[in-house]
């Protein structure tokens, strides 16, 4: 690949959903939306049955040193058990966790891809592959570069010079449990993080988005001395017109 860095990708839906589109989801399919706060009245604003979850969020101070700290304990101690099915890679690509996020949300839900655009082509190729294999993949393909260089330009605020950011992507997924403990309880919230040691359970979910909130916010901005967060949803259905 000719470049090791890519610029930063704004966290706005206007930017998700033209990579998104560009990559392979069929526009009547699925497109983000703004989560405009972790409380009940504003997470209601978001239509039902949301597909995931994807968080901007400053990777500084005690965040980072948490991060660290859970993935040594995973190394040694192991987590719950995660399906198997989950699709998670290793981000090796500086600036990319947009990108990332993208990818991780949209392979781990319902949708359907255009054919032989890059995202059903990546998915395909990636099959057998383990998470350092993929990101290999990302690395050497021209399918996502060019998308993630015109979605980051299209950003309602100029590229700055310097590309070094200490704001990172992540984003939340619900997954079969792989051992359920009871007919209501089939379902884990999971977070997906190319950053990370790999994908990690988050207890269990009965409502993706609620879930998600109510994590983030124990979690993350009670941990962050920046106000620098943001989340977006994956939502049903197209974007309505304004």
């Amino acid at each position: 690949m000719a470049h090791s860095r890519w610029i930063p990708l704004e966290s706005n839906p206007e930017v998700f959903n033209s990579w998104a589109y560009a990559a392979g989801l069929p526009k009547d399919q699925a497109h983000f939306q703004d989560i405009y706060g972790l409380d009940d009245e504003l997470l209601a604003m978001v239509p039902p049955v949301v597909k995931a979850v994807a968080l901007l969020f400053p990777c500084a101070g005690i965040i980072s040193a948490k991060r660290t700290e859970e993935d040594s304990k995973i190394q040694t101690s192991g987590q719950e058990s995660i399906d198997p099915g989950v699709f998670w890679m290793k981000q090796t690509i500086s600036n990319a966790c947009g990108t990332m996020g993208l990818i991780h949300s949209l392979a781990n839900t319902d949708v359907s891809f255009i054919s032989e655009s890059p995202l059903a082509k990546f998915i395909e190729e990636c099959k057998g592959k383990t998470p350092e294999e993929r990101a290999k993949l990302l690395e050497t393909t021209p399918l996502f570069e060019k998308i993630h260089e015109s979605a980051a330009l299209s950003g309602q605020t100029a590229v700055p010079q310097d590309l070094e950011t200490d704001l990172h992507f992540t984003c939340f997924v619900k997954a079969r449990a792989t051992e359920p403990t009871s007919e209501t309880q089939q379902w884990r919230l999971i977070e997906l993080d190319g950053g990370r040691i790999g994908p990690i359970d988050r207890g269990e979910c009965n409502d993706l988005l609620k879930d998600t909130a109510k994590y983030v916010k124990e979690f993350y901005v009670s941990q962050a001395k920046s106000i620098n967060f943001n989340m977006m949803a994956l939502c049903p259905g197209p974007e309505e017109e304004y």
